[in-house]
């Protein structure tokens, strides 16, 4: 699914230009793939490309966006609003795709505050606001104790989505959409690789 979003990012770069059409070669040097993984990797989805002319910039655009579920706004809150919730309430980009309605925190000190478009709210309203909001997804950014509790309070309120920053998995129903988010993983991955590049280009190829 992460190359589906690079796919889409350099679409998107490709309509910014006035583009109309592009090929999986193209695709492939942008994204730092084979063209042979994007073909496979679109076909999976449908039939968006035509042999010898290649995909339509704004079709194909369109229908990654579907895919990745872009083409409705998602009610979303932030649980921690520490140092990285606030970053993430900040951040312009949230606002593709998603709506912030709320941002949560134990901290007296943070509660009432101003977090991007949102005013921080008591942990003891979480149930309330997810219900009456309809929220949908939440970025749990809370120390890796709290995590798997806050996150069971989540999906009994009704969120189907956890984007997880807690250094923890998370042991949730499967119906529940989980995604880890591991900066110490990435930062190890990133190392390894650095000191094998041999496994890079056949991990990453």
């Amino acid at each position: 699914m992460t190359r589906i979003v690079r796919y889409l990012r350099a679409l998107e770069r490709m309509e910014e230009a006035g583009r109309v059409r592009t090929s999986s070669d193209e695709l492939a040097r942008l994204t730092g793939v084979t063209a042979f993984q994007v073909r496979k990797d679109l076909a999976y989805f449908g039939s968006y490309g035509t042999r010898g002319v290649g995909y339509t910039v704004p079709v194909l655009r369109r229908e990654l966006r579907q895919i990745l579920g872009l083409g409705r706004k998602w009610r979303l809150i932030i649980v921690g609003m520490g140092r990285l919730g606030q970053a993430l309430a900040d951040y312009p980009g949230l606002a593709e795709g998603y709506e912030l309605v709320a941002g949560f925190d134990v901290n007296p000190e943070v509660i009432g505050r101003t977090a991007g478009p949102v005013q921080v709210e008591p942990m003891d309203r979480l149930e309330e606001v997810v219900r009456s909001r309809h929220v949908e997804v939440a970025l749990l950014t809370v120390p890796e104790a709290q995590a798997q509790p806050v996150a069971e309070r989540l999906v009994r309120a009704g969120v189907r989505g956890i984007l997880n920053f807690a250094p923890t998995v998370l042991s949730l129903p499967s119906e529940v959409a989980v995604e880890n988010v591991d900066f110490m993983a990435g930062l190890s991955r990133l190392g390894f690789f650095m000191l094998n590049p041999r496994w890079r280009e056949e991990m990453m190829g």
